[in-house]
């Protein structure tokens, strides 16, 4: 028996992130091989030409999951009866701006996107945010939907979580599959705290603590956090353009997990709104370890934090919770 498709919304959808997702989207990288879904594609006004272009190289690429494409620069057109939204789109900062006017296009922006999805889309709707500042957006778009669980609404941290995994395979040359449960803590920024207190990696011999194999606690408190929380402006500076492959793959790795759920005896790492778990700051959008089963996620929980993550994971609760104060003193 064929499924049902799944709509899927992708704002910014003609940008280089929505260039890379949709196709991926469409090949069934995101909900399964057997999942058949129609793709909904946002973007703005002077945008729309590009956006047809996108359109018309899915139609090109002959699909067998895609069963259908909905283009537009209307919102309430795009959030019509979506199952799922990825969150692209955004204003991006640029030379000579300071974060409080980033953060008020944003919040103005989020704001009519969510009031968008709050009257249109499908009920229990599965919300992703990529675009920065992707935790406050996600909070944002959290007060202006009510009716959407706040379950429902995530950021996200997976790119950075990818990230860490990809150095720690890289310096302990192994495969990045054998890696696994390294954890970001807090905000999508270069506050975030990259963990791999907990992570292990499979040898011939079993699982081994990452920290047992590498054997340098100086790198791994010092150059490889740095490197993580980086990584973004790295890329921007080799390629001139930010992080595009990349974080259309973790969007896709994200809702996966979340969908389909994470394997046994791993964790990913995803910004959800935070009760409190480890001492973070509530009411805000918090990135945390979890596992997913039917569609749901879980915190893991009882994780030993020494004292050197203790500060780390506080340091980026505080820059959260000031950019809380910031966007809604746009609001205002």
């Amino acid at each position: 028996m064929a499924k049902e498709p799944v709509r899927v919304l992708v704002t910014g959808a003609a940008g280089q992130i929505g260039y890379a997702l949709v196709p991926m989207i469409a090949r069934g990288v995101m909900l399964g091989a057997d999942q058949p879904v129609i793709l909904h594609m946002l973007d703005i006004p002077p945008a729309a030409e590009a956006l047809n272009g996108v359109k018309m190289e899915l139609v090109d690429a002959a699909f067998p999951l895609l069963k259908g494409v909905v283009a537009t620069t209307d919102a309430v057109e795009a959030c019509t009866g979506v199952n799922v939204a990825v969150m692209v789109g955004g204003f991006p900062r640029k030379e000579g701006m300071e974060r409080k006017d980033v953060m008020s296009k944003n919040v103005s922006i989020y704001k009519s996107q969510a009031s968008a999805l709050e009257l249109h889309a499908a009920p229990n709707c599965k919300v992703l945010v990529v675009a920065n500042p992707a935790n406050t957006n996600a909070l944002i778009l959290k007060e202006f939907a009510p009716s959407i669980p706040a379950k429902n609404i995530t950021c996200l941290t997976r790119l950075d979580h990818n990230r860490a995994l990809g150095q720690i395979s890289e310096k302990l040359n192994v495969q990045v599959s054998d890696v696994k449960n390294v954890i970001i803590w807090g905000n999508h920024s270069s506050t975030q705290y990259p963990d791999v207190n907990h992570a292990t990696v499979m040898t011939p011999s079993g699982e081994k603590p990452v920290r047992e194999l590498v054997k340098d606690d100086a790198w791994l408190n010092g150059e490889f956090i740095t490197t993580v929380q980086q990584r973004g402006a790295a890329i921007i500076k080799a390629r001139k353009l930010s992080s595009a492959l990349s974080a259309a793959s973790a969007a896709c790795d994200h809702i996966r997990d979340w969908v389909l759920g994470t394997p046994e005896g791993t964790w990913v790492s995803m910004g959800v709104y935070s009760d409190g778990s480890y001492n973070a700051p509530t009411g805000v959008i918090y990135s945390f370890p979890v596992t997913c089963k039917n569609g749901e996620w879980t915190i893991v929980q009882g994780l030993a934090i020494d004292e050197f993550s203790r500060k780390k994971l506080d340091l980026t609760g505080v820059e959260l919770t000031e950019e809380k104060e910031l966007a809604y003193s746009c609001l205002s």
